[in-house]
Parts: structure tokens; C-alpha cells; sequence
């Protein structure tokens, strides 16, 4: 049975328009046609009366994040209002391959364990990427990066570019943790790790399963390229991972992490490091941003676990 599904679109700002119209219409053209697109305003009143008057899709529907503004609140308002099987999540940023819904339904038909589902996350640069900018790293400008799986396969958690879920799983396990997500433009995340996490206590033995051919193409602007956004949204990163693992363990929130580091990011150094040496500029600058990353993540780890601690 072919499954139905809700997409949700969150959008906060007037100066992403052109994106979130693009994002619409890459959902209207699905080879599989949702059952609704519902796009969220997150607390901007500008934007939702433009929004009412001139998204006018086939069952395209626009609510309101009347709660505090941020991320997770705005995904919770369209949750709320969901009718499909399936509930999809897409960025106001990004735009969908035509048979991105189609592969997500494929998925969840063919094993009823499969409760979440996510794709792959391809960023196209507004501006031309810095050649200093590691592809280990692309989960900084909300990408997938290098390290991360390249065929189906079941994973901790999925990224929130691109993502899925049975409906059911918000009514048994609740929505996405409003003090994790961002709000607005501030660099912090990590409420799609913590949701999962909670999913695989509340349905031991489901699967939350990466599928590359959901592709997914993340508008990154020359904003995030810079060396200040990098360093901010790995030292947000650190704090959101530490607010996690106060709130999922150390253990699970973690677990998937270390690994990255030990393996991806040491290989990565240790492949740029010769040309670097060399005298390769943009190998080094990439080397060099492996390192303050997870240096700027771990800074933000430690310091939010003191300030937990002395709250």
C-alpha cells in the first residue's frame, strides 16, 4: 500500500523567499505526489501574510508556529497538523530531487521496522566553495559529509535537511526538544539526534535507515564559508551535544561522534597534511580548519557541561 505523506517546510525569514518558493515547487513536482505540503511560519508575521497570499500550490498549507520561535517549535506546529503516514522534513534552503518522496515511501514498504528515513544532503554553493573548506566538515553547512555512509544503511540519527518519519512515532514518543534546536540564524542543532535517540528507547529493535537516493540539494550561502560561521557552529555543535547527553547519556550521544573523529577527521589530516607540506595552500587551510573544528567542538562540550553543572 502506497504510503501518504506530509511535508513539512519551516521557514523564519522574508530574505530566504526566492528559496522557500523553490522548495515548494521541488515538492509540487514529486514523481510521488505528497499528500500536503504544510509550510510553517516560525513568528514572523510579514512572512506568513506573503506566504497566505501568494502560495497557492496544490495542497499546499500554511500555518503558524504560535509557540516561542525556533526550529523545534516550528516542526512541532506542522506535526500537529499532519494527515499523511509518513511526516517529511525539508529546509526552506533546500530543494528536492523528483523522486525524493518516492524513494523515502519505498523505504518504509519494505520493512515495517524502518521508522524514520533520511537521504543525502548535497550543498550548492551560492558562491564558489573555499577550497579550504573539508568535506569532512559539510554537516557544518547542514550537508552530508565525507565519513558519513554511502549506501542504505541504518544509522543513529538523520539530518534535518532531509528526513522522515512514521506519524505515529511523535504520539508515542513526543515532538523535537525546543531547548536543543535553533532559533533563527543561531548555530546550534542536534534536536534530530536526541529525537532519534528517544525512538530507539521507545521502539527497541526500529530502524532509522540512510538512503542516498533521497537526494536533496542545501543552498549554502558565502556567509557559511567564512572561518567565523565555522568556528561558531562547531562551538554550537559542542553545546548541543552536551545538552543531549544530559538528556540522552553520554554513551548514545557520543558514540557515533567519536568515531568520526578517530577515523574521518584523523584521515583527513593525515591526507592533507603531505600536500600541505608541499605547499599546498588549500590543503593546509583544510587540515587547519579539522583541527579548530573539533577543537572549537570540544571547547563548546566542555563548556556547556560546567555551565550545566554549576545551574
Amino acid at each position: 500500500m502506497s504510503q501518504s505523506i506530509s511535508v513539512v517546510i519551516c521557514a523564519y525569514s522574508l530574505d530566504r523567499w526566492d528559496d522557500l518558493l523553490a522548495a515548494v515547487a521541488s515538492v509540487e513536482a514529486q514523481s510521488h505526489r505528497p499528500l500536503e505540503t504544510i509550510v510553517v511560519i516560525d513568528r514572523n508575521e510579514a512572512l506568513a501574510e506573503r506566504a497566505r497570499s501568494e502560495l497557492h500550490g496544490d495542497a499546499v498549507r500554511v500555518v503558524a508556529n504560535d509557540a516561542e520561535q525556533g526550529l523545534s517549535h516550528a516542526r512541532n506546529a506542522g506535526i500537529a497538523v499532519a494527515r499523511g503516514d509518513i511526516v517529511a522534513f525539508l529546509d526552506d534552503d533546500a530543494t528536492a530531487g523528483p523522486e525524493w518522496l518516492q524513494v523515502l515511501a519505498a523505504a518504509y514498504e519494505r520493512d515495517d521496522a524502518v521508522v524514520g528515513v533520511g537521504g543525502s544532503i548535497e550543498p550548492r554553493w551560492v558562491a564558489a566553495r573555499p577550497a579550504s573548506f573539508p568535506p569532512e566538515f559539510d554537516w557544518v553547512v547542514g550537508c552530508t559529509y565525507r565519513g558519513h555512509p554511502t549506501t542504505r544503511t541504518p544509522v543513529r540519527n538523520l539530518i534535518g535537511a532531509n528526513m522522515s518519519f512514521r506519524r505515529e512515532l511523535f504520539e508515542e514518543a513526543g515532538g523535537f526538544r525546543s531547548e536543543i534546536g535553533r532559533v533563527g540564524t543561531r548555530p546550534v542543532g542536534c534536536e534530530e539526534t536526541e529525537f532519534c535517540l528517544r525512538v530507539a528507547r521507545v521502539r527497541p529493535g526500529s530502524v532509522i535507515l540512510y538512503e542516498p537516493a533521497a537526494r536533496v540539494l542545501h543552498s549554502v550561502p558565502a556567509s557559511r564559508g567564512t572561518w567565523g560561521y565555522f568556528v561558531r557552529r562547531c562551538f554550537g555543535e559542542g553545546i548541543s551535544k552536551a545538552v543531549v547527553a544530559s538528556v540522552a547519556g553520554r554513551s548514545g550521544a557520543l558514540r557515533t561522534e567519536r568515531s568520526y573523529v578517530a577515523r574521518t577527521i584523523t584521515r583527513g589530516i593525515a591526507a592533507a597534511l603531505p600536500a600541505a607540506l608541499r605547499g599546498d595552500f588549500a590543503a593546509g587551510g583544510r587540515a587547519a580548519r579539522m583541527l579548530v573544528g573539533v577543537t572549537a567542538a570540544a571547547v563548546g562540550y566542555a563548556y556547556e557541561t560546567a555551565a550545566a553543572r554549576r545551574r
